[in-house]
């Protein structure tokens, strides 16, 4: 359930959708993370017996290919009739009448959207339609290797940061990361041009929200997005606190404590840790189960570490969309019904690979994963705490400002440029797209 974005070639589309069944209607469903697609089969076992003239077929591809054959199918008008949709997309697809309005549906049926948990189903909503329901939601911990951290005598389960000094957590950074004579970042001697172990591995390359990284950072430092989330018209790119931030990962890489980016821009995160070549990253809920099952290395995880402004974590959730050219609408809405249920988020929860939107089903996820022995409460107790917690910006124009603004970070990363002029300059970039510039 990886939270980038990608630069997307959103077309206006034809009719589409599932084809006839034997019998009946097939209803085709986009879904990436094949970690889930074992669990929303037996959603879509489960729906069909309730619903014998309805067959659903799963379509799974990984992230990447995911975004690409959606939009390559949206043009050809062939695109799947219910879709899983992160919440930082939908409105480049609503703008192009690519998804199907659903509260006249929702008012119908009398669809209870108070069992969500609070700020999800309120993220779906344009202009008094409705494009989604919630399916599930994540939160973002430190995940570190527990033998490095044994090893440095480091405890991560408190740590404080600032962009100035880095705070412990810096400290922390720089006693994991080992060269490759033994000697650690914060020892004499230490060679950062020949480092064996990075004591972290952050995902710089991460469009124009840093999820998975900077963003987290950026907010406890102060910063703020947008004037207004969901749907503002100005962004604060250009905020002091957001250049102090990224300036402060430019000089992890400067003093070898994490790689260069250009060697590792197109390695994932979990790749390098579970090579033991880093000691921790930053990474979201929805990955517990691949670090927690990694037959590599003996991974934990720990809360982001307290900034300025204290600890904050982004908050962000999927949704079931229905194609608007669809040819079974009536179908792909009980489908996507059935999806929001207890009926299916509590199927999902039993397999305990991402924690449901619904608040009950996702209390039964985390009985599952303290049941497999998995210590994950802190994602839970981060989405309990309002003050702990900002939500993803939701915008339109999302496309452009992800390149926008993932181009300026990148001379960042490089060292081509400082932090605060090339993000002043993307934040002019960015708002003229609203005219706000």
């Amino acid at each position: 359930m990886k939270r980038g974005l990608l630069v997307l070639l959103l077309l206006a589309a034809g009719c589409g959708g599932g084809g006839q069944g034997s019998g009946g209607v097939t209803l085709t469903y986009g879904l990436w993370d094949d970690l889930q697609q074992p669990a929303y089969q037996k959603c879509a076992d489960a729906f069909t017996k309730a619903n014998p003239g309805i067959t659903v077929k799963i379509s799974q591809h990984a992230w990447d290919q995911y975004w690409q054959n959606l939009t390559t199918q949206m043009v050809a008008g062939g695109a799947p009739d219910v879709i899983t949709m992160q919440a930082s997309y939908y409105p480049q697809f609503v703008a192009n009448g690519q998804l199907m309005d659903l509260q006249p549906l929702a008012e119908a049926d009398n669809v209870d959207l108070s069992i969500y948990r609070p700020g999800l189903a309120e993220a779906w909503v344009k202009d008094g339609q409705r494009y989604g329901l919630p399916k599930d939601w994540d939160t973002m911990a430190v995940v570190y290797n527990k033998d490095l951290a044994g090893k440095a005598g480091v405890d991560l389960s408190d740590l404080t940061w600032n962009p100035a000094d880095g705070g412990t957590f810096e400290k922390a950074i720089a006693r994991l990361t080992v060269d490759e004579n033994g000697r650690r970042g914060d020892e004499p001697g230490f060679d950062k041009t020949a480092v064996a172990v990075h004591g972290i591995i952050p995902e710089l390359n991460d469009g124009s929200q840093g999820q998975n990284s900077w963003g987290n950072l950026a907010v406890a430092n102060g910063f703020s997005f947008i004037d207004k989330n969901p749907f503002g018209t100005r962004y604060f790119y250009d905020s002091p606190k957001l250049a102090e931030t990224a300036a402060w990962f430019r000089r992890l890489i400067e003093k070898g404590y994490a790689p260069p980016y250009d060697k590792t821009s197109s390695l994932g995160v979990d790749a390098v840790l579970s090579a033991g070549k880093g000691a921790l990253g930053m990474t979201g809920s929805w990955m517990i189960t691949t670090y927690l099952g990694s037959k590599e290395q003996d991974f934990a995880f720990a809360p982001l570490p307290k900034g300025p402004q204290g600890r904050k974590t982004a908050f962000n959730g999927l949704a079931d969309t229905i194609y608007s050219g669809t040819k079974h609408k009536d179908a792909a809405w009980k489908w996507v019904k059935f999806l929001g249920s207890p009926a299916c988020q509590d199927i999902v929860a039993e397999s305990a690979v991402v924690f449901p939107a619904i608040t009950p089903s996702a209390a039964k996820a985390l009985k599952a994963h303290e049941a497999a022995g998995r210590d994950v409460k802190l994602f839970v107790d981060q989405a309990d705490d309002p003050a702990a917690v900002y939500l993803l910006p939701v915008s339109d124009h999302a496309d452009q400002i992800n390149e926008i603004v993932a181009t300026a970070l990148e001379e960042v990363w490089l060292g081509t440029k400082p932090a605060a002029d090339a993000l002043t300059t993307a934040n002019t970039q960015v708002n003229a797209l609203f005219g706000t510039g």
